[in-house]
């Protein structure tokens, strides 16, 4: 039988479970096999009824002596069974289930599991799940036994059961694919066993090895579909970008500073890229305001003075407008033209755009999503830059990329991204990172404070706006509605300037305001205009004012780390000293912790590893917009080792067999998998 037939002609299940199932994500019967549980009750060690102690759960073997049914009041029923083993009695009590009186008669034998309590002298259990003994083996008691996510619909027992049903008919179905040195090598158990395993396993170890396996199996296939995916970019051809010496020599000379070694080696890895005749596939990340910028002109400096054109496409129109208001004179400079594409372009000058792009007469364009609008062409699109990739989806990325033919592409990341996330989100990427900040940025302090502080807070923004200094306040964060989130910031910025800073001129920007209202404020900002700004996140990516100094975050504890990394990259931008206080109340445990990571460390590295040790890879800002399958079994965050295992092992497998011609298995587990169709796209 096929592994993939739809999971309602499994034995147990039908038309309305499968439906429910299909909420758990389980389509058919392969998905059942590996819809591993969320965790495990040990069930396993009877306890003799006169030992049984109170406040705790355990099981117990005992026989039915007796079965009464006592109606407390309207809608409460009580059936108590007297239930008895060689050392003593018990009461069962279960609320509202009076079926069980036909279950439960004298004499039948059966295994409990439930919260013990004593009472004038006896033993109660209250509610606990029973399970009646008609042979060796048992499937919710007397064994370590497995706890499922669940839907409304579906119980434990029922899922229990179907899945034990479905392990018993249907496991010898599954073929092993795993190569056999790599089982040998490891200790694995196949893949039978480790099925059976990781739902019923017969003790601590078996559940550990089991899990193991189908962890690295996970990760194995991921890392195989990655690295397949590399060779196959590696193999397709791209013009040759030659980077002379005195190419280079001009560029730098043309800047008003020296770079940093960091970038110094990045741009190293970019011209042997792109010497490579094969298309450049690289991630560059960088802490905020580390300089990526300048990097990502180099590159579309070499582009377009090898005769080719380049693009840089940002999520905001603030970030194109910035990047072509810093990118644009550094190339004019150096005898390039550029352009600016955005949703806000008038017609007739992106009509005369669209026709210099189509005819090459415009080397560079900058611009947002309008970039890869169906009636955009270019005559000879070559390199690619990405800004704030996480904030696209997968397939805008690839509507640019698709606009050239095999363009060398650089994406950029002001998010840095832990090494375990990296490999599996851009595990066919080359990786550069710039990791020291431009000589004389000093860091930001940070510093937190209670709600009661805020008035010392706000005393300390007005001392620095006199000096002639500006500022930002942020928001709290109210994830369920921008429309909310808007109101609060009108609400706030009034506050702020008839009530807290009248003397001083209070800006707003939030993200329902047209982007040419949100241009004029930032443009004000930037001119000086306005001394304080109000705003939400919309300020997180690219706004650059060095002459803001101080940023208070309000309500800090909504925010998650890396996000507040971002916004306080928005701060210490040129020389002067700058602060951002963090306003919170820290009603958590977990807020308490966040916080005391930000004052601690300016390092976006570490802060990113700590944001996705507190919440998951699933919660990381970009992660859900990538739309990255879920794994089964495996978690990056606990699971590393293996992780670090399979792409080692992916690696080696590879370089002996690319095709994986020995492997048909194998290649089918590859074809199948749910990255296969992700990374397909991306």
């Amino acid at each position: 039988m096929s592994l993939d037939i739809p999971v309602q002609y499994v034995k147990g299940v039908g038309p309305k479970r499968a439906t429910l199932f299909g909420r758990l994500g389980v389509e058919t019967l392969r998905d059942l096999l590996y819809f591993a549980p969320k965790r495990y009750e040990d069930r396993s060690n009877l306890s003799p009824i006169n030992s049984l102690e109170s406040d705790t759960y355990q099981t117990v073997f005992c026989q039915v002596v007796d079965v009464k049914e006592e109606r407390v009041r309207k809608n409460l029923t009580l059936i108590k069974a007297r239930v008895r083993d060689d050392t003593g009695e018990a009461i069962a009590i279960w609320f509202n289930q009076t079926y069980l009186k036909n279950i439960l008669k004298r004499g039948v034998k059966l295994y409990l599991y439930g919260n013990i309590s004593r009472k004038y002298g006896r033993i109660e259990i209250q509610n606990p799940d029973y399970e009646i003994a008609d042979g060796d083996e048992t499937i919710h008691t007397g064994r370590i036994i497995p706890v499922y996510s669940l839907t409304e619909g579906l119980s434990e027992k029922i899922v229990r059961n179907i899945i034990w049903n479905t392990l018993n008919n249907y496991l010898e179905e599954l073929e092993e694919f795993l190569p056999e040195e790599i089982l040998e090598k490891y200790g694995f158990p196949d893949i039978k066993r480790a099925i059976w395993g990781i739902h019923f396993p017969d003790d601590e170890v078996t559940l550990r090895k089991s899990r193991e396996r189908l962890t690295f199996e996970e990760f194995f296939i991921l890392q195989l579909i990655i690295l397949r995916r590399r060779m196959s970019l590696l193999k397709e051809y791209a013009p040759v970008i030659k980077v002379s010496r005195n190419l280079e020599k001009r560029f730098l000379e043309s800047l008003p500073f020296e770079l940093t070694n960091a970038q110094k080696r990045v741009i190293e890895d970019i011209k042997r890229d792109l010497a490579s005749g094969k298309s450049m596939q690289r991630l560059l990340q960088g802490d905020v305001g580390s300089g990526k910028t300048v990097v990502a002109a180099f590159f579309l400096y070499a582009v377009a003075s090898n005769g080719y054109q380049g693009a840089i496409m940002a999520p905001t129109e603030i970030l194109a407008q910035q990047h072509y208001d810093r990118i644009g004179p550094l190339l004019s400079n150096l005898g390039i033209e550029s352009a600016l594409l955005i949703g806000s372009t008038k017609e007739k000058e992106r009509e005369e755009i669209k026709l210099g792009l189509s005819q090459g007469k415009i080397p560079v364009i900058i611009g947002t999503h309008a970039l890869i609008q169906e009636d955009i062409e270019f005559k000879n699109l070559v390199g690619i830059v990405i800004d704030e990739q996480h904030r696209f989806g997968v397939m805008q990325r690839m509507a640019l990329r698709n606009k050239g033919a095999s363009p060398h592409f650089l994406v950029m990341s002001a998010t840095p991204i832990p090494r375990t996330l990296a490999l599996t989100l851009y595990g066919d990427l080359d990786i550069s990172v710039i990791d020291e900040l431009p000589r004389g940025r000093l860091p930001v302090a940070t510093y937190w404070a209670s709600g009661e502080q805020r008035a010392q807070v706000y005393n300390m923004v007005r001392k620095l706006v006199k000096n002639g200094q500006q500022a930002y306040i942020v928001c709290p964060l109210i994830e369920e509605s921008d429309k909310l989130e808007a109101e609060s910031a009108v609400k706030l910025a009034k506050e702020m300037q008839e009530e807290v800073f009248p003397e001083f001129r209070v800006g707003l920007l939030h993200g329902k305001m047209g982007i040419n209202e949100k241009e004029e404020v930032m443009n004000r900002f930037r001119n000086g205009d306005i001394d304080i700004l109000v705003s939400t996140t919309v300020i997180e990516v690219g706004v650059d004012v060095p002459n803001a100094t101080i940023m208070v975050i309000e309500n800090a504890e909504r925010f998650g780390l890396s996000q507040l990394h971002q916004l306080r990259g928005r701060v210490g931008r040129g020389s002067l000293k700058s602060y951002c206080i963090l306003i919170s109340d820290l009603t958590s445990e977990d807020a308490r912790e966040r916080i005391k990571i930000m004052t601690r460390t300016q390092n976006g590295f570490e802060i990113a590893e700590a944001d996705l040790s507190l919440r998951g890879p699933g919660e990381l800002n970009g992660i859900r917009q990538h739309g990255i399958p879920e794994f089964k079994v495996g978690n990056i965050i606990r699971d590393t080792r293996i992780l670090e295992l399979a792409r080692e092992e992916a690696i080696l497998l590879l370089k002996k067999d690319p095709e994986l011609s020995s492997f048909e298995r194998l290649k089918e587990m590859i074809e199948n998998s749910p990255f296969t169709e992700f990374l397909s796209t991306g």
